[in-house]
């Protein structure tokens, strides 16, 4: 992890180059999500092959592109695109854009996917707010000489997914009148889709949905440098 230090500052001013605003909010949208990035205004778009250490998406549906500008009047900064470690990159680099952000001075972090339910109540099109995770994709971003200027050795996990934000979606979800649910996500490496046995062993843990990337970005943004 001790090279990561310079990657962040490399990548950081990179960005900071071509968009003077400090973001409030980093987005990352998961697959069939990009049309939110259409929405921001005022926009600057900087290819991922444009950025210092930033690793080239290959994935079906994820433009690979940094949208930053202004989305209802709020600096963000949306990731259109995410690594995954099913298309054989570290996973230091896969989440290095998380601790870019935070190096922009994001204090917010919306992580987004489309994933597969093992809740037998749930239904295709379902939102669920995650509330938590279990990681068995044989990995963690934090392993490595910790650098005490990203954070400490070993992070607050005891609340990964911020308690007033879960209440305030399920709100307005109710509000709005939509379905949406709170459970927990289990992440796995793929990129080979669910098997029923995978299915029914992770079931008796009592996860609600399983996909292949998204913890790795909680566990990062967890660092608080």
């Amino acid at each position: 992890m001790l090279h990561l230090h310079d990657q962040i500052e490399e990548a950081s001013q990179a960005i900071s180059s071509r968009w003077a605003l400090q973001p409030a909010v980093g987005i990352i949208l998961g697959s069939g999500l990009g049309s939110v990035a259409e929405q921001v205004t005022e926009r600057v778009v900087i290819p991922y092959e444009e950025i210092p250490h930033y690793a080239k998406s290959t994935a079906h549906g994820h433009a690979g592109q940094l949208v930053c500008g202004l989305l209802e009047g709020v600096p963000v900064v949306v990731l259109e695109g995410r690594m995954h470690a099913y298309e054989g990159y570290p996973l230091d680099q896969i989440t290095l854009p998380v601790r870019v952000l935070k190096r922009l001075g994001g204090e917010t972090l919306i992580v987004t996917n489309a994933c597969g339910g093992m809740n037998p109540h749930y239904s295709a099109g379902d939102i669920m707010v995650i509330d938590d995770h279990i990681n068995l994709m044989n990995g963690n971003p934090l392993i490595g000489i910790n650098d005490d200027r990203l954070g400490p050795r070993f992070p607050d996990m005891s609340a990964p997914y911020t308690p007033e934000f879960i209440d305030r979606a399920l709100e307005i979800a109710r509000q709005e009148n939509f379905v949406a649910h709170r459970g927990v996500y289990v992440a796995v490496t793929g990129p080979n889709l669910r098997r029923g046995r995978n299915t029914a062993s992770c079931g008796r843990l009592e996860p609600m949905w399983w996909a292949c990337r998204r913890c790795l970005k909680s566990s990062s943004r967890c660092m608080p440098g």
